[in-house]
């Protein structure tokens, strides 16, 4: 840490964007470890305290009071463990996140609002920070896509687990008979790449680069100038938009990120098919290729089909409460 500190204090350390964006990244991964230890240290002195008072007092709020402490220390230990094992190359980068309508019309666009809504609340109860790179407003109502980055600790190393189809099952708010509807929207979580990675290499003749209006909320500007962006990739047909940003040149540049990030994903897949450092190509969006169901009539059940995890809390999963899917997941894959 103080080796990292220090290179900080060297008159020419910003003259290089790419080592400041380097060493800051490693700062902050090394004041995580710190962060850690101290809160192993503070559950150690919890625990320890309750076990005395235990002795003295011997009664049952003392014990479930202890029995929580050491659920509570159980599930940090599991998180973290999966995080040190969360290494490979794209595990530490940002994660972009998209949402896009499957079978369902208007149904399944109002499953991606819901689905958008429970990923941000995840996000604000773990630590991790979202900007918002492009949406697509629904006809009638819900959102049709968006696509969003998280930043924070090994992003894409914990949403990789999200990749796939999801399914919902309940009564439909927009059938006047409240009849059952099952829809689908499908997540596709890509690391964040860096202009400076040299290994995934976008020739200019591989790319058309369209402008337009921005759809979406923002100042006058945006509103009034073709500052959104859609890069077509010829040879994969790929396509990225990009139009939540300030101006084109900022779009233009998120685009191309989130381009090398999916053409990395893609590029994973096809050397290691059998691996999932890279999470595996996504389904066709309807029925039989889900990888997680939400049922909310005629019961309430979330199930993941990878790992058969599931609860019976419909409501806390929707209100962000998906770290038990993503941990049973991730260490199923990495062990």
């Amino acid at each position: 840490m103080q080796l990292k500190l220090k290179q900080q204090e060297d008159p020419n350390f910003y003259d290089n964007l790419s080592n400041v964006k380097q060493n800051g990244k490693q700062v902050r991964e090394l004041e995580r470890k710190l962060d850690i230890v101290k809160t192993c240290n503070g559950y150690e002195d919890n625990i320890v305290f309750s076990l005395e008072l235990l002795k003295e007092i011997n009664d049952e709020s003392s014990l479930a009071e202890l029995n929580k402490l050491l659920c509570d220390f159980d599930d940090f230990l599991e998180k973290n463990t999966i995080e040190v094992l969360l290494n490979s190359k794209y595990d530490s980068m940002q994660a972009v996140v998209s949402i896009h309508a499957g079978a369902g019309g208007t149904e399944a666009q109002d499953w991606v609002s819901m689905l958008y809504r429970m990923y941000a609340r995840f996000c604000e109860k773990n630590g991790y920070a979202i900007s918002l790179v492009d949406l697509l407003n629904g006809d009638e109502a819900g959102i049709k896509s968006v696509t969003f980055v998280v930043d924070g600790n090994k992003p894409y190393g914990f949403l990789k687990a999200e990749s796939g189809v999801h399914r919902l099952v309940r009564i439909s708010p927009f059938d006047a008979n409240k009849r059952r509807h099952t829809s689908f929207a499908s997540v596709e979580v890509t690391p964040e790449i860096d202009d400076e990675d040299d290994d995934i290499v976008i020739l200019p003749e591989d790319v058309r680069v369209d402008t337009y209006r921005s759809s979406g909320a923002g100042g006058q500007h945006i509103n009034k100038t073709d500052s959104a962006i859609r890069l077509t990739h010829y040879k994969t047909g790929i396509v990225v938009t990009c139009q939540n940003e300030r101006s084109q040149i900022q779009n233009r540049e998120m685009a191309f990120k989130i381009l090398k990030g999916k053409l990395a994903k893609l590029r994973e897949e096809e050397r290691q098919k059998n691996l999932n450092e890279i999470k595996g190509n996504l389904k066709k969006i309807e029925w039989g290729s889900q990888i997680r169901s939400y049922v909310f009539c005629p019961y309430t059940l979330v199930k993941d089909h990878r790992t058969n995890y599931e609860t019976s809390d419909v409501t806390g999963v929707m209100d962000g409460d998906i770290m038990p899917f993503i941990l049973d997941y991730l260490k199923k894959s990495l062990g």
